[in-house]
């Protein structure tokens, strides 16, 4: 106490701020209390107090200070008065206590009552959920077993369906007629078949042995029915002018079920069936393609023979030789004309021939070509789509075009090694390509190889007809050929007629285009010799001008592009017209010419040994001045009578003026450096007077 006492002294200003110090409240307590007291520990007091801190009345009462003793003695005071005041309440509410108690009593009695009622309850309902759960259990059982008798009696149903045969099946496949009922007859007989030779349960089964004999019978009797009936519409095919497509299209297909009905369940009838299919089709179409190609002979206008080649010489050379013939059929061997009309007409029908042996028409062969291809396209087109959905395999088409194959190779091999029209070579060459990008399109590939073979058996044919014409070239015989004709020659007609022919056939072969070379070489060659023959320069030159412009005006009208051969020739057209230009001006102006070139450039004042003097040159002036205008007159008249294109001739015209023209200007301009050329103005011609000339002639253009 002495301790607490001190720490008091000590801290005296702790006690005032704080009313809550619980250890001096503590020390108060303990100087109050009796010390001899040994009943009372205070033992964790410190703790109680601060666990109690919070509390309000415990806060309350310290805050005041109030003593602890005198504390209880009022909080007993006040629980003895509250006692008293509960017991006076509880004597005056003692008759309703009674009741209530009467009324609990009663309320335990009947829920005694209740309690036996509900366990009685429940054990009945125990008893019920135990039967419940076997009905439960019974239920289920039985519904497992409605499921596997419900599945039972679902796959026992469809055996029985699959296995039985009914009398009305049998009545159609033995005594019914082939239609749409007995395709579909035979569609569930076929698959009563299988049934029964697929599935390894249905083979152990009894009921097999009582069904099964039944249904062979069925088989082999639709097996015979089917038979006769496919024989039989295959045997309609055979008969004179039966449409084959629409017989195909419009009666075999809807049978076609017939066919995958031999095909399953009878192997043999079904190869029996297919044979007759392919040898009938065989003779039909052979048959249709022989009497077509001999329709087609009477047909052909024959274009060319081995002699009828560009360099050989056109008139008759013995008793027995071919005089000339129509122009019209000579000049097809090499001009390609309306014969281009056949790839225009690629896809048109096939000719008839009978109308057109009564039109007394004729063609060139590749027409001809043309028509027997596009119906082998589209009779092997139908074939093979047939083939393909009839049989179900597209092999067997090729054994029914084996015929139809050889006869037009017989024919292809007789009319080839005869051909010499290397247009009409081409020409089939490009509709075979043609025919090709037609079947490819259709997607149908069964000619693909055959088309290939026809090419590859023209181009050598082709090939070597063009060695005929070039070979023609290199050897042909000059002096046979010459005429005494400054006009294009026949043979350089040919020439350009079978080059602009191929130009516009060529699809962009290069093999193509360097054999037109070697061609172009020789035919040079040729010209030149041609050339030679004639005895004057000048004719000779006008003779290659003539021929050059021709060939160039003919590559010019089969297209707008020439290519290197029609370049090679407007060169040579170039440089033989200005070689014809100083021809001419030197035929009727020569000493002026002479002079021009050999003295005009020359100083007249410069220290030359012969200078140029008036005299020299008064007769040339004269000489021009007197007779220049007739001089252009003959001129005019000699190109109008040596050139075959008059457009041509007029332009080497106005080139000859305009080179004579500049000789003249020079020849004028090297007299005004002449002393004493003054004299001379008067007998000049006036540029303006020449000019004049020259206009005057280029108006006919």
């Amino acid at each position: 106490m002495a301790e607490v006492a001190a720490n008091n002294a000590n801290h005296p200003s702790d006690t005032t701020k704080n009313v809550f110090d619980f250890e001096t409240f503590v020390g108060d307590l303990i100087v109050e209390e009796d010390a001899s007291s040994d009943d009372i520990s205070l033992e964790g007091l410190q703790q109680e107090l601060e666990e109690c801190k919070d509390d309000d009345v415990v806060a309350n009462i310290l805050s005041k200070g109030v003593k602890l003793r005198e504390y209880t003695k009022g909080v007993e005071n006040n629980l003895r008065k509250v006692e008293l005041d509960s017991i006076q309440d509880y004597i005056k509410e003692s008759d309703n206590l009674v009741s209530l108690h009467d009324q609990i009593r009663d309320c335990d009695s009947i829920l005694s009552q209740m309690e036996t009622l509900l366990s009685g309850f429940q054990v009945e309902i125990g008893s019920i959920s135990s039967d419940i759960k076997i009905l439960q259990e019974k239920s289920m059982d039985m519904g497992l077993k409605l499921k596997n008798r419900k599945v039972a009696e679902s796959k026992l149903a469809k055996f029985v369906e699959d296995i039985i045969v009914p009398p009305r099946m049998v009545d159609i496949i033995v005594d019914g007629e082939v239609n749409d009922e007995y395709m579909r007859t035979l569609d569930i007989l076929s698959k009563k078949l299988k049934f029964v030779e697929v599935d390894p349960m249905v083979k152990a089964s009894k009921a097999l042995k009582d069904v099964q004999p039944e249904l062979e019978k069925l088989r082999q009797k639709a097996v015979s029915k089917v038979f006769d009936f496919i024989v039989q519409k295959l045997q309609a095919l055979r008969k004179p002018k039966t449409n084959i497509q629409i017989l195909q299209q419009n009666v075999l297909l809807k049978y076609k079920y017939v066919i995958s009905f031999l095909k399953e369940h009878s192997k043999e009838v079904h190869l029996e069936v297919r044979a007759a299919y392919i040898d009938t089709m065989n003779k039909v179409l052979s048959a249709h393609f022989r009497a077509y190609i001999q329709a087609l002979e009477k047909l052909q206008l024959d274009i060319a023979t081995s002699n009828d080649l560009i360099g050989v010489e056109t008139r008759s050379t013995g008793l027995f030789s071919r005089g000339r013939e129509p122009l019209k059929n000579r000049s097809a061997v090499f001009a390609l004309g309306e014969r281009l009309n056949v790839l225009k007409e690629i896809d048109q029908p096939a000719l008839i021939p009978h109308i057109a042996e009564a039109s007394s028409l004729k063609y060139p062969y590749e027409v001809l070509f043309r028509s027997l291809h596009k119906l082998l396209m589209d009779t092997a087109t139908s074939e093979y789509l047939f083939c393909d959905e009839f049989f179900g395999e597209e092999s067997i088409f090729y054994e029914i075009f084996a015929g139809p194959f050889a006869v037009i190779d017989e024919h292809f091999n007789s009319i080839l090694p005869n051909c010499y029209d290397a247009i009409g070579l081409m020409l089939m060459i490009r509709i075979v390509r043609q025919h090709q990008l037609i079947m490819s399109r259709r997607r149908i590939p069964c000619l693909d190889s055959y088309l290939d073979k026809v090419n590859i058996a023209l181009w050598p044919r082709f090939k070597m007809v063009f060695d005929m014409h070039l070979s023609s070239l290199r050897n042909a015989n000059v002096k046979l050929l010459w005429e005494d004709d400054i006009h294009p020659h026949y043979v350089m007609r040919r020439y350009a007629e079978f080059t602009a022919s191929l130009i516009h056939l060529n699809d962009g072969d290069g093999q193509l285009e360097l054999n037109m070379e070697r061609l172009r070489m020789a035919v040079d060659d040729l010209l030149m010799k041609l050339a030679k023959m004639f005895s004057k320069p000048k004719l000779q030159i006008v003779f290659l001008i003539n021929n050059c412009d021709m060939t160039i005006a003919v590559l010019k009208e089969a297209g707008p592009e020439g290519g290197k051969i029609q370049l090679h020739f407007e060169e040579m057209l170039k440089s033989n017209t200005g070689l014809f230009v100083e021809e001419l001006l030197m035929e009727h102006f020569s000493d002026l010419i002479k002079f021009v070139k050999t003295r005009a450039s020359e100083d007249p004042n410069g220290s030359s040994e012969r200078p140029i003097s008036v005299q020299e040159v008064e007769p040339i002036v004269k000489d021009f001045w007197s007779r220049w205008k007739g001089a252009i007159e003959l001129m005019h008249k000699d190109v109008i009578t040596s050139f075959s294109n008059f457009l041509c001739g007029m332009e080497i015209l106005r080139a000859a003026l305009t080179q004579l023209l500049l000789y003249y200007t020079r020849l004028s301009d090297c007299i005004k450096r002449i002393n004493g050329g003054a004299a001379l103005n008067k007998d000049l011609v006036s540029i303006s007077s020449i000019m004049y000339e020259i206009r005057k002639y280029s108006r006919t253009f």
